[in-house]
């Protein structure tokens, strides 16, 4: 499976959102993206790609699309 698939499954899985939702998700803009599904966001991501997120890249995923770019950051590249 491509690494945009997975990533997207993540966000899936984590926050119970189609496909079209969670490419579009961001920060707090579903109850379920609170603080702590956003804990459970990163340490679902640490695990599917088996990488450590930084703190500074933690605070910094706000958006599906943000987290991308960290993703790519991180080693794990994704194609938009």
């Amino acid at each position: 499976m491509e690494n945009l698939k997975r990533y997207t499954r993540v966000f899936m899985d984590v926050f119970g959102v189609t496909e079209e939702e969670a490419k579009e998700l961001k920060y707090q803009a579903i109850q379920s993206w609170d603080s702590i599904g956003h804990m459970n966001l990163i340490e679902a991501l640490e695990d599917e790609f088996n990488i450590m997120i930084d703190t500074d890249d933690i605070v910094a995923l706000n958006s599906f699309e943000k987290g991308i770019d960290i993703m790519n950051k991180n080693g794990v590249v994704i194609k938009k």
